[in-house]
């Protein structure tokens, strides 16, 4: 049985060994694989794991052997599952993992765009609080969350948790989009409309995945109904968001803030507009990638080839 990985290098750079995946067949890791060595580099493999390496039907079509594909991810849309269905391709995903770590970087982002800690962290190893004539000092106006209203956008796993989070700050939760079944117990909670919680909230928070339907969703019109107070959260994807709509927004006054993990091309284009849009926060997409949250995938990654070469395979997506 062989087994390739085409992307290794972000699960495990080094702390989070492919050891358990190695013992169920002739494994070889790729740290990265561009398009062009994919059917190279997978010809004779009977399983493949991809994170990011886009499968497509032109290159299943050349992978006669292949048998099994686990997507080191819970999005697999790099994958055309249904050309792999037609080849009797089974592709199986890792449909939770992350879901404490997303929604804590959720916070780690609100958080800074509350407090600026880096900001003022910098300007107190730049002298300025021993320079200073009062006891304190502050460079940007700070937020209470208490008595705010987070607005949530996708209320599956992770929405709901950082719903859960946002309770405990204190905040009334509003949700749109997904399941309205199985309400949270705290309050205050309600369910609304896209538009209506783009209004409300002060803190709006994306939590849905991408689809053909909501590419871009987060649009001009859309933002002009956000209070200029408001702080505005991506984690979820970059495509989402029409980038140059938001950076606009930023620079005029009308978005109080914005923090991002996630663009529409990644890696971050050196043109994306959200690049010095004012009081914008950019991280390169690492919420999900905590250790504690890598060595669940890796888990769970093994699980999904064992039930395959069990002839009972596991979180099948297509």
């Amino acid at each position: 049985m062989k087994i390739v990985v085409l992307d290794g290098y972000t699960l495990n750079p080094g702390d989070n060994p492919w050891d358990q995946l190695a013992r169920l067949g002739d494994l070889r890791v790729y740290e990265r694989t561009p398009p062009d060595k994919v059917v190279e580099r997978a010809h004779d493999a009977d399983v493949v794991l991809t994170n990011k390496t886009p499968l497509t039907a032109a290159t299943l079509a050349q992978l006669p052997r292949l048998r099994f594909i686990a997507v080191l991810a819970t999005g697999y849309n790099v994958v055309d599952s249904a050309a792999a269905r037609a080849r009797g391709v089974a592709v199986s995903n890792v449909p939770e993992y992350g879901t404490d770590s997303v929604a804590q970087h959720v916070f780690a982002l609100l958080l800074e765009l509350c407090h600026h800690v880096g900001l003022h962290d910098a300007a107190v190893q730049a002298g300025e609080w021993t320079r200073a004539v009062d006891f304190c000092f502050w460079r940007t106006t700070l937020i209470e969350l208490a008595g705010l209203t987070m607005g949530i956008v996708g209320f599956g796993r992770i929405g709901r948790r950082v719903g859960t989070l946002a309770h405990a700050f204190g905040m009334a939760v509003i949700a749109a989009g997904g399941s309205r079944r199985d309400e949270p117990g705290y309050h205050p909670f309600a369910w609304t409309t896209i538009p209506e919680l783009f209004s409300r909230a002060d803190v709006i928070s994306l939590h849905c995945p991408l689809t053909a339907h909501n590419t871009g969703f987060v649009n001009r019109e859309l933002l002009r109904r956000v209070k200029p107070s408001a702080l505005f959260i991506n984690v979820a994807r970059g495509g989402l968001v029409d980038e140059a709509a938001l950076a606009e927004a930023l620079n005029a006054g009308n978005v109080a803030g914005a923090a991002v993990d996630v663009a529409s091309v990644e890696p971050l284009r050196a043109d994306n507009p959200l690049r010095g849009a004012r009081n914008c926060i950019i991280t390169p997409h690492i919420a999900w990638a905590s250790l504690a949250a890598r060595r669940r995938l890796m888990a769970t990654t093994v699980q999904n080839v064992e039930a395959f070469l069990a002839g009972r395979p596991i979180n099948v997506v297509n």
